[in-house]
């Protein structure tokens, strides 16, 4: 969905992950918007909830940009509104699922980790 675009130089350009976002149409979206080193940035549009999950080799952080965000744990549930984040230590078993009709967030973890649903 959305791509990095660069000059000649390689001078990155300004990317938008809400405007991005108002583009989506589908339920759920989740694509890589940027790369940091070893990590990567990714936008999530959502109107329903994910399944329970966990990332063995990598802390997963949500940054909530537009609605809010529930993210389930065994024990409790944390609401995260726009301007907020929260990073989920590898190995936590966790579920996301939007606060209201729809929520878009950026997550940042390590470039290649997968997800182990359980």
């Amino acid at each position: 969905m959305a791509s990095l675009k660069q000059t000649v130089t390689g001078t990155p350009e300004p990317v938008d992950p809400l405007a991005l976002s108002r583009a989506v149409n589908a339920a759920y979206q989740n694509c890589s918007i940027a790369r940091v080193n070893d990590h990567e940035i990714r936008m999530s549009v959502m109107t329903g909830g994910f399944p329970w999950h966990r990332h063995c080799d990598s802390d997963e952080t949500f940054f909530v940009i537009d609605g809010e965000l529930i993210l389930e744990f065994e024990d409790r549930e944390v609401a995260l509104r726009p301007g907020q984040f929260l990073t989920v230590p590898k190995g936590v078993r966790h579920r996301t699922r939007p606060g209201g009709a729809r929520s878009v967030n950026l997550t940042f973890e390590r470039i290649g980790t997968e997800a182990i649903y359980d």
